[in-house]
C-alpha cells in the first residue's frame, strides 16, 4: 500500500482536496466490501478503527460501532489481516486508543501494521509527552503517528505536535467527542492557521464534518476532511457498501 505522508503530500501539491474516510473494522461481515466501496468512490486515504471498550474520544455513533464489533467477537489481529487482504491502492491509517497498544506491544504492533500494509496509526489518547516509545518503533517499521491538534491546543503545543507527527497534522474541528454537527463553529479557521504556521505537512479537518457542504467550507482553508460518524450511520442502518459509496462520492463531489 502507498506511504501515507508522501501519498497524501503529492495529491495535495497537485491540487487535490484530501478526502480520508473513517470506518470501523469487524462491525459487520461486510465491512472489508465498505473499504473497498469507499475507495472507489474517491477516498485519498481511509482511517479504519480497531475496536477498544474504552473509546474516550468518540461519540454514541462510533462507540456503537465499536461496540458492535465487540460483541462480533473482533480483535486487533483480525482487523488487522482484513486491511492485509484488502490490498488497498491508497493509505490505510488504524485508529485505535493506547492500551491495545501497550498490551500488544510497541514493537509487535508497529511490525503488525507494517506487515500488513498500513501505513498510519492515530492513538487519540496518547499525549505528545509519552509518545516516544510508540513513535520510535513506528518510524523504524514505516508507521506514519498521526497526531491532533485542538482548539484548545496553545502555539507551543502546536509546535511540538506538528515537529512529531507524521502523515499529516489531524485539525479537530470543536472540542468534545466525535460525532456528527449541525455548525462546526468558527474554531477551523483558526486551528489550520495555527498549523500552517509550523509546517508544510497536510491538514486534515475532522471532528463534526458531517455534511458535503461542511467539507467543502472546511476545504476553503484546510487540505481536507476525515469523514466518521456520519458514514459509521450510515453503516449501522444497513446501507451497506452501496451507501458507503453514494456518501462519499457525494463528499467528493462537493470538495472537487
Amino acid at each position: 500500500m502507498p506511504e501515507l505522508e508522501k501519498e497524501l503530500l503529492g495529491r495535495r501539491d497537485r491540487g487535490r482536496k484530501l478526502l480520508i474516510p473513517y470506518l470501523m473494522g469487524g462491525m459487520s461481515d461486510d465491512w472489508t466490501q465498505s473499504l473497498a466501496a469507499v475507495i472507489a468512490a474517491g477516498a485519498d486515504a481511509v482511517e479504519v478503527g480497531i475496536p477498544f471498550s474504552d473509546p474516550m474520544m468518540d461519540g454514541p455513533v462510533i462507540q456503537e460501532a465499536a461496540l458492535r464489533a465487540l460483541t462480533r467477537g473482533t480483535v486487533p489481529d483480525q482487523v488487522i489481516d482484513g486491511i492485509a487482504r484488502a490490498e488497498a491502492p491508497v493509505p490505510i491509517a488504524v485508529m485505535t486508543y493506547y492500551n491495545l497498544v501497550f498490551r500488544a506491544g510497541h514493537k509487535r504492533m508497529a511490525r503488525s501494521l507494517a506487515a500488513a500494509g498500513v501505513s498510519g496509526a492515530i492513538l487519540p489518547d496518547l499525549p505528545i509527552e509519552e509518545i516516544d516509545p510508540w513513535a520510535v518503533e513506528a518510524d523504524a517499521a514505516g508507521i506514519d503517528t498521526v497526531l491532533l491538534v485542538a482548539p484548545s491546543s496553545p502555539p507551543d503545543r502546536v509546535a511540538r505536535i506538528c515537529a512529531r507527527a507524521r502523515g499529516f497534522v489531524y485539525a479537530v474541528a470543536r472540542m468534545g467527542v466525535t460525532g456528527e454537527r449541525v455548525d462546526l463553529g468558527s474554531d477551523v479557521a483558526k486551528v489550520v492557521e495555527r498549523i500552517r504556521a509550523c509546517t508544510d505537512m497536510p491538514v486534515c479537518v475532522g471532528v463534526g464534518v458531517s455534511t458535503p457542504d461542511q467539507a467543502a467550507q472546511v476545504c476553503e482553508v484546510a487540505d481536507g476532511v476525515v469523514v466518521g460518524s456520519a458514514l459509521v450511520r450510515r453503516l449501522l442502518q444497513d446501507e451497506g457498501p452501496e451507501g458507503a459509496a453514494a456518501f462519499i462520492g457525494s463528499f467528493r463531489d462537493a470538495i472537487d
